[in-house]
């Protein structure tokens, strides 16, 4: 009997790259954007995205100046997690992003889209970061 197995972490591209800027904006106008998680790899993954707590971006401002690698949002819970995975779609201010989680088979494409309606005067900002299972 010949037994054998391959094991390899989850393989993705996301594009656009960071940062995704929707520019000036009309209040009371909505635009569109999209981001695309493509797995490039041999087996099925599962995403979700969810916003990254105030202390990591704070972090990784930080570090990013100081050269250092900032600890991962994952390990700075805020406890908020477990709700996004059971919604469609994640809303945080003026952006709506959807779909906020799923599941991506191999040579399989996502297609990610951010929303975001101006209502109020100013810069609006969010940080979010999509995590890869088994990355």
């Amino acid at each position: 009997v010949r037994v054998s197995a391959e094991a390899e972490y989850s393989k993705y591209s996301i594009v656009p790259a960071s940062p995704t800027d929707f520019g000036a904006m009309v209040m009371g106008t909505t635009k569109t954007r999209s981001v695309v998680v493509k797995n490039i790899g041999m087996a099925d993954f599962k995403f979700c995205i969810r916003q990254a707590p105030k202390l990591a971006c704070a972090l990784e401002i930080k570090s990013s100046k100081q050269g250092e690698s900032a600890p991962s949002a994952t390990e700075h819970s805020t406890g908020k997690e477990s709700s996004s995975l059971t919604q469609s779609h994640l809303n945080l201010g003026v952006f709506t992003v959807s779909p906020c989680c799923g599941s991506i088979r191999p040579c399989g494409l996502q297609v990610i889209t951010v929303e975001c309606l101006a209502r109020q005067e100013g810069t609006c900002e969010e940080h979010l970061y999509i995590d890869i299972m088994g990355r």
